[in-house]
């Protein structure tokens, strides 16, 4: 009896032992769908085999400021703008440091060397609370130091706004909330995810049509030569800039604001004229 029982001892542990090695291997293998999950992060900034097909190109590699400058520059300013966790990111205005006389460095827009005429162009971004920026197209880098700031740029702006924030919260024209062309037309049916949460936006040129989309809607459409961006430009602050309204082939601007701002997946596909 004594040896029946050690067997049976024996039996048990090396039962336990099986046991324990299959829900170590179970567990090691509930791991991959995790380390899958980061997938997504992996894939920033970069493009599927699909996109390469349909003619997308990266206008941001996640890693460097290659194929920008600042606006007036030769260069990038990186005491305002950063490369951070696959994003640019404009510092806001309390992290910038001072001059070395103590007066405040004087900022500039970040924008793309190349120029663009028919497209699409995708981005994802995100805000703090209260956060205000924008992104310009249709930028003139000369017009811009003609008319504005010698680093500032002149252009249509697609509005990013923390609407929800007391500080805006129906206090501010129609057109000066998220996704709107800034000061002229109205974002309609705008959803914008809360302040710290990255959204989706797209802007559509092709040919004298327009489109703004945020997360998956569109949200403004316009026609250039139209009389009615005529009529909303007639009222608004860029009146006073000759040709402003104009089609151009411009470049692509992040602006310089005095909130943090992060960009990323910022990414562009030529449209053929006519198509």
């Amino acid at each position: 009896m004594k040896r029946s029982k050690k067997h049976l001892i024996n039996c048990f542990l090396a039962l336990a032992l099986i046991i324990g090695l299959v829900l170590i291997g179970c567990r090691n293998n509930g791991q991959k769908p995790q380390e899958a999950m980061k997938g997504p992060e992996l894939l920033q900034n970069s493009l599927t085999e699909l996109e390469k097909e349909q003619g997308w190109e990266l206008l941001f590699d996640g890693k460097s400021f290659n194929g920008w400058r600042g606006l007036g520059r030769k260069d990038v300013q990186t005491q305002l703008w950063k490369i951070e966790d696959g994003a640019i990111r404009k510092l806001n205005s309390g992290e910038v440091p001072s001059m070395p006389d103590g007066q405040p460095l004087e900022g500039g827009d970040l924008m793309t060397v190349d120029t663009f005429d028919n497209y699409e162009l995708y981005f994802e971004w995100k805000i703090l609370k209260a956060g205000n920026t924008g992104l310009k197209y249709n930028v003139s880098e000369e017009m811009s130091q003609k008319y504005g700031s010698q680093y500032s740029a002149l252009g249509f702006e697609y509005q990013l706004l923390d609407d929800s924030d007391t500080l805006y919260a129906g206090k501010l024209k129609p057109s000066q909330y998220t996704g709107s062309l800034y000061d002229m037309i109205a974002a309609d049916n705008a959803d914008v995810r809360p302040a710290g949460m990255y959204n989706s936006s797209r802007i559509v040129v092709n040919d004298k049509n327009v489109e703004h989309w945020l997360n998956g809607k569109k949200v403004v459409e316009y026609e250039f030569g139209s009389r009615y961006l005529d009529s909303l430009y007639q009222k608004s602050k860029y009146v006073d800039y000759p040709g402003f309204l104009e089609k151009r082939t411009g470049h692509i601007v992040l602006q310089n604001h005095k909130d943090d701002a992060w960009f990323r997946n910022i990414k562009i596909r030529k449209i053929k004229s006519g198509s």
